[in-house]
């Protein structure tokens, strides 16, 4: 734009400086948009570190809707089930598909005795009147060094849980009648002798009522020589509502010292979540 001088020149005036505006922030996006912009994170990330970075990120990465819109991209294969069990929109704290998103529990081995929590209790026979106690040696053995004990005890035993909702897995796909439980257990002896094994493995509810139980009878195992590795698997198929807790009893009779110091290598259960095909 010009401007006339008194000689009756044009002079061209600059135009207002103006500074470039600023793309909008991620805090700045409306709340649709940074759903959706997060929903291309990979889960742990979303969990991990986007959550931490506000409250208002919290309350997306924690919400409903995040991880509804990414289950059908992120799981194909499993939609059209998991679709028809979701778990409530309005459920407080965070909710659990995300935990589901990154721990992906359907298809994968789950296992049920965490490092540390390895412990073997033993039962005693206390004498004369034949009665059973039961004592917990794990304590003893660290404490004092023992490595055996009374040939009283005879039968050691233990027990692995797994919490079914902390692997990733809600109430509403659990009760859904659309999964398969499978389980296993595995050991391996490093020395044959005459011992006696036994599996018991139960479902069981969020009070620990006992919903499903299998058991495995009793066998010898016959002297060899060389390690030798047993599994035994089961599946159970038409589940009861209300399962949450898997648990694993294993019992060994014929030892009169700690299972280890005789050669048997650690037991290891684990457990498949399958969808019913």
């Amino acid at each position: 734009m010009g401007a006339s001088t008194s000689w009756g020149l044009l002079v061209r005036v600059p135009a207002p400086h103006r500074e470039p505006q600023e793309a909008p922030g991620p805090n700045q996006l409306p709340i649709e948009m940074l759903r959706k912009v997060l929903s291309y994170l990979p889960p742990s990330t979303l969990l991990r570190h986007c959550r931490l970075v506000c409250r208002r990120w919290r309350g997306v990465v924690d919400g409903w809707d995040l991880w509804r819109s990414i289950l059908p991209w992120k799981h194909p294969d499993l939609w059209p089930v998991i679709r028809t069990c979701l778990p409530p929109a309005d459920d407080p704290g965070p909710c659990i598909l995300g935990r589901f998103c990154e721990l992906r529990p359907i298809g994968r081995k789950l296992n049920a005795n965490p490092p540390g929590k390895d412990l073997w209790n033993c039962m005693m026979l206390s004498g004369s009147d034949g009665s059973e106690e039961e004592e917990d040696l794990g304590v003893r053995l660290k404490t004092s060094g023992e490595t055996s004990y009374s040939p009283a005890y005879r039968c050691w035993y233990k027990g692995d849980i797994l919490d079914l909702e902390e692997e990733g897995l809600w109430r509403e796909l659990l009760d859904s009648g659309k999964i398969w439980i499978s389980v296993c257990r595995r050991w391996t002896e490093q020395q044959g002798s005459d011992w006696i094994y036994q599996l018991v493995v139960k479902l069981l509810d969020a009070n620990y009522a006992i919903l499903h139980y299998f058991f495995h009878k009793r066998f010898p195992v016959q002297p060899r020589t060389g390690s030798f590795s047993f599994r035994i698997m089961h599946a159970f198929t038409n589940i009861k509502k209300g399962v949450r807790f898997v648990l694993f009893d294993h019992s060994v009779e014929g030892y009169d010292s700690w299972p280890e110091q005789c050669g048997v290598c650690r037991p290891q259960s684990s457990v498949i979540v399958r969808i019913r095909p």
